[in-house]
């Protein structure tokens, strides 16, 4: 497919002709309150089915500029309940049921192939993000890519170089950028509400571990080799691809191979906002000091070249950001936005005031970002920056000694072993 850049009318038209039968949604399908003309309609792909895709699907259905085509996953049994619940959701949601067919694939390349499809939604494990979504952009497709966007650090550089190359929107779902509560508490941050920021405390949850699980046979539903994919074979369990009846969350988030543990699930949410209230999407910390007991989970801090320190702390308030200033204290967290005095979250805002990025829907504004062709809230640069810094937090933990970084550069400071760990082993034929 060329990758010349067409508006998004010219692009769906060029593409009807050849595509008829794809493109094509009918006017009574579609019709009635609310209706979009399907040359204006984006139309999106899934590249994983699992748990938290089952949750967030209808944010983009529910848009009227929005429908689903495609999906794909090496889980027969979870695509094929995908692609039946999207089918639910769209006849209940246009009573009716003969609307466009999902189709459904294993293979993520076949569904990039398809010219009809505009955007794809990358909601596989930490260590499948970079391939397909680099393949989606170069394909010439949008990307929203779950966070945390980067299992590497060279693959989330390696993701913003495609975006700006292939001139592609790419959203993190870092969606409390698009919460009331953590742009407000940002805000006041930023506009000195706090006063002058000394110090941030965040608390996520602990560092990824080596995978030590002992192998179970593979079902016959799972394409296992084709599930690890770029990392490393190792035997199959079902605590990193659950059963469907299983209704807990997978655990390949707890193991490096796969993910990036507490660290990067919960800090891809967590560091985001400090690096958002702290100004500093486009940088990072520059020395990462681990705790000296090296079986610690909790106690890193990290120093900003502006000298204000972060610290991964457990404060008693569950999954939160602390700022501490010279005026107070302000807590978040999806719970709560309070202060120490009480004065500083009560505040309000003033139109004078330095006011952050407004999206309320984060699924809607990278829709609109792909129609304007602009950076949508949490763009491809602030998605690798939050991730880098997840993935250093873990490299810090596991050598167990400070690291000193260049934010510029993103290359550790004499330290060569580091610097070896910003990418990872690719297992052939699997490559960034």
């Amino acid at each position: 497919m060329k990758n010349n850049i067409y508006s998004r009318r010219k692009f769906i038209l060029h593409t009807a002709t050849a595509t008829a039968a794809l493109t094509v949604i009918p006017r009574h399908v579609l019709g009635g309150k609310g209706y979009v003309s399907p040359s204006d309609k984006i139309n999106i792909g899934f590249i994983g089915t699992g748990k938290l895709m089952r949750g967030i699907y209808d944010r983009f259905a529910d848009l009227p500029e929005v429908m689903i085509l495609a999906a794909c996953d090496v889980d027969k049994v979870k695509l094929n309940r995908f692609k039946e619940e999207v089918h639910s959701y769209y006849a209940k949601k246009m009573g009716k049921s003969d609307y466009i067919e999902i189709s459904t694939y294993k293979m993520f390349e076949e569904l990039l192939e398809r010219e009809d499809i505009n955007a794809v939604v990358v909601g596989t494990p930490d260590h499948w993000h970079a391939i397909p979504s680099i393949a989606a952009m170069k394909a010439g497709k949008d990307v929203y890519c779950e966070k945390p966007m980067a299992h590497t650090i060279k693959e989330g550089r390696a993701m913003v170089n495609a975006a700006r190359k292939y001139n592609r929107v790419l959203q993190t779902g870092s969606m409390q950028r698009s919460w009331d509560d953590f742009r407000r508490a940002c805000e006041l941050v930023i506009n000195g509400y706090v006063g002058e920021i000394k110090k941030v405390l965040v608390n996520v949850g602990d560092p990824a571990r080596p995978c030590d699980l002992e192998g179970e046979p593979v079902p016959g539903y799972l394409d296992w080799n084709r599930w690890v994919g770029p990392a490393q074979m190792r035997p199959y369990s079902p605590l990193l691809s659950p059963p469907i009846e299983d209704q807990d969350w997978p655990r390949w988030r707890d193991y490096r191979e796969f993910g990036g543990g507490g660290v990067a699930d919960w800090g891809a949410h967590m560091f985001d906002v400090a690096q958002w209230a702290l100004e500093m999407d486009n940088s990072g910390p520059v020395k990462f000091i681990p705790p000296e007991d090296l079986k610690a989970t909790r106690g890193l801090k990290m120093y900003y070249k502006n000298g204000i320190e972060m610290v991964h702390e457990d404060f008693q308030r569950g999954w939160a950001v602390r700022f501490i200033g010279s005026e107070g204290s302000l807590d978040i967290s999806r719970s709560f936005l309070d202060s120490k005095p009480e004065s500083i979250a009560q505040q309000t805002i003033k139109d004078s005031d330095k006011r952050l990025y407004f999206s309320d829907n984060h699924y809607a504004d990278w829709i609109k970002a792909i129609k304007d062709r602009t950076k949508p809230v949490a763009d491809v640069e602030i998605g690798h920056r939050t991730a880098s810094i997840c993935n250093i937090v873990n490299l810090a933990y596991q050598l167990g000694r400070p690291l000193e970084w260049d934010p510029e550069k993103e290359k550790f400071i004499k330290d060569s072993v580091a610097n070896k760990l910003r990418t990872k082993q690719y297992r052939k034929p699997y490559s960034l």
